[in-house]
């Protein structure tokens, strides 16, 4: 029985070389017998001698019966110059320097016993992404074909190896006619795979209950294969394990292997000194204080007295990144006078506290639109985001600042409050408004996409409104005073926040309004919307939404223009102009509606960063308290997708299938992020 003791504790394809160091395998030899001689003999060097051939890449001189094209199925130069005159060597020299396209091919793997599917895969792709062959991107002379070759070669046994195949040898042969592609063949024998005779993790045991599930954690047992890659994972997972679990201080070893040829097995040994589990107990700042202690308990997901786990503090650091007030963050654990306490020391780095930042729109029906802000994200501590917004656009002109506390009172929760005053020119009505809102939120965001989310608030407006009567179409302008209690509940069960593929969302939004136009009145507005993505492919995802809305308690004459509903647009039925959907005064122009009803489905069909995306819409606008669904309003056509790390860019051309008089033919939507 021959053993070899493998220590080894590196990267995991570095676990195959750190084995092969150790271990001494059966592999057959790759070396011709001439080019073995020519090794042993390598001492006694005779400088006036001719240049041994290089294996396996000779190359016959062409004979007198042999075409000027001929050659061996392993072209190379060696050989030459004993085989032929001085003529026919420089061709063979000139065949030799020329480059020379080739192709790259493993043979043995496949069906080969031992040799999983998943194993296989893995060895493959691991090839192709380290390989010298596949970095000559199939082409070269001879001589750097067969030096990549050898490269590959030996790559290919590590690879085996770390994939517990220590028996593994493999022979590079070079194929081809002068003048054609070669082929580099790689012949694997993989042997059999070697397996895990015991897994024994001396120290574990002072884990006490613990154990068991940190044994369970690393995940290789007795009879897995003994695959280094597998053995790396583990040791990754157990660590996270002992993190999750409070022991802070524990250590694990390298892990040692000890390889028995006769019997095709290895025994793996882990030292682990798991130490005690750690309570956690103050947090300290180091450095510069950005944050109160009291703030970064409110953001933390922890407490004091609990114990310590790796998860929640990672966590902690993303979610103070998220505040976007801090570039960098450190967070470690710091003994404490108590042997089972520790404290928990955080460092942060500020990041730039303001931004600028702007944004140019165009859609049809609703012109250009240009965006301005300035922003300060620490103007009113802790978190408290001051933003200055300013839109000039055909329809819109306003100018307006927010205030935003993240994280108030509780993680994730956001205090609002905004002033704006606007001018709204559109095809429904003129709207010179003053609104004054404040609120208290849950959102969601790109980091963590959350499921539940609400929002509740109040609103003031004070507005003066142009429209027309709608049965004579006489101009008229009405002042409003508006106070509103708008709130919202919203699930999100997709995959993603701005590109979808699986899964639904629904949202509830409902507002209480009084108006005091002329006398009091009031009225109740609720919307409903879902939506739902199904994958049909990797490259293709069906998306349907389904909007409903219902005003109840006035007319729709009576509500302000700016309150009634809307359809048609990039965010409505595409095809038609920005409110062209719905009632329309004597003139025309759009009137508003007290319900709604809209649907949309499209296919989203993705090739690489780019992708299309035919759509059909449908909807319309009532002036009953309740949807009818009656002469529903058809759009359709196509959209363009380009895929970016921040969201697809979308531009959507529609066009109305049942058009009226005076509606557009074609309509161009641009906008961040699918149309929902």
């Amino acid at each position: 029985m021959r053993l070899a003791r493998t220590p080894f504790g590196a990267p995991p394809f570095l676990f195959g070389a750190l084995l092969s160091i150790w271990a001494p395998c059966e592999a057959q030899s790759q070396l011709e017998p001439a080019a073995k001689a020519d090794a042993a003999d390598a001492g006694d060097l005779d400088p006036s001698a001719d240049m041994a051939p290089l294996p396996e890449m000779e190359v016959e001189w062409p004979d007198a019966q042999a075409g000027p094209d001929t050659v061996a199925e392993t072209p190379g130069v060696a050989g030459a110059a004993s085989q032929g005159g001085s003529a026919g060597e420089a061709e063979a020299l000139a065949d030799a320097q020329a480059d020379r396209p080739y192709d790259v091919r493993i043979d043995g793997l496949s069906g080969q016993e031992g040799v999983t599917p998943e194993a296989e895969a893995s060895i493959r792709a691991r090839f192709k992404s380290l390989s010298a062959l596949e970095e000559g991107k199939g082409t070269g002379n001879t001589a750097q074909i067969d030096r990549r070759a050898r490269q590959d070669e030996a790559l290919l046994n590590e690879l085996l190896r770390t994939a517990g195949y220590y028996d593994a040898s493999v022979v590079t042969r070079i194929e081809g006619q002068r003048g054609e592609r070669l082929s580099v063949v790689l012949r694997v024998r993989a042997g059999t795979v070697y397996t895990l005779s015991s897994v024994d993790m001396p120290g574990l045991s002072e884990a006490g209950p613990l154990a068991p599930e940190l044994r369970a954690a690393f995940g290789l047992r007795e009879g897995d294969a003994a695959d280094s890659d597998r053995i790396a994972t583990g040791l990754a997972a157990l660590n996270t394990s002992l993190g999750q679990r409070g022991l802070v201080f524990a250590k694990v070893g390298e892990p040692k292997l000890t390889i028995d040829h006769e019997d095709h097995a290895a025994a793996l040994s882990i030292e682990v000194d798991t130490g005690r589990v750690q309570r956690i107990g103050e947090i300290r700042v180091e450095g510069r204080q950005l944050f109160s202690v009291r703030h970064l308990g409110r953001i933390a997901r922890f407490r004091r007295g609990d114990i310590y786990d790796a998860a929640r503090m990672e966590d902690f650091r993303r979610a103070l990144i998220q505040t976007s007030l801090v570039s960098t963050v450190s967070i470690k654990p710091v003994p404490t006078s108590d042997p089972g306490v520790v404290d928990v020391a955080v460092r942060l780095d500020q990041a730039p506290p303001r931004t600028i930042s702007g944004s140019v729109g165009y859609g049809t029906g609703e012109g250009y639109r240009l965006e301005a802000s300035w922003q300060h994200r620490n103007l009113i501590k802790p978190e408290g985001a001051v933003t200055f917004r300013g839109v000039l656009g055909t329809q819109e002109q306003s100018l307006g600042a927010t205030l935003r506390r993240n994280n108030f009172k509780a993680r994730d929760r956001v205090l609002t409050g905004q002033l704006v005053v606007s001018h709204l020119d559109q095809n429904a009505y003129e709207a010179r408004s003053v609104t004054l809102g404040a609120g208290l939120e849950r959102q969601t965001n790109i980091i963590w996409q959350k499921k539940w989310t609400w929002s509740y608030g109040v609103e003031l407006v004070a507005s003066k409104e142009d429209d027309t009567v709608k049965a004579t179409g006489a101009p008229r302008r009405r002042q409003y005073l508006i106070g509103a209690l708008p709130s919202s509940l919203s699930y999100d069960g997709s995959d993603d926040l701005l590109n979808p593929t699986r899964g639904y969302r629904l949202a509830a939004r409902i507002s209480p309004e009084a108006s005091l136009q002329g006398s009091a009145f009031g009225y109740f507005k609720g919307q409903i919307d879902g939506s739902s993505y199904m994958p049909v492919s990797d490259r293709i995802v069906i998306a349907g939404r389904v909007r409903l809305g219902a005003i109840w308690g006035a007319s729709a004459e009576r509500i302000a223009p700016t309150r009634r509903f809307y359809a048609g647009g990039g965010g409505s039925v595409r095809g038609y102009g920005y409110q062209k959907i719905g009632p329309v005064d004597i003139n025309g122009d759009p009137a508003g509606g007290r319900s709604l009803a809209e649907f949309s489905i499209e296919a989203r069909i993705r090739f690489g960063d780019f992708g299309v995306v035919p759509f059909f819409d449908g909807g319309n606008l009532y002036a009953a308290k309740l949807p009818t669904f009656r002469n529903p309003r058809y759009g359709a056509g196509l959209g363009v997708r380009y895929y970016t790390s921040f969201g697809p860019i979308r531009v959507d051309v529609g066009t109305p299938i049942n058009r009226r008089a005076g509606d557009s033919r074609v309509a161009v939507y641009v906008s961040l992020g699918q149309a929902f």
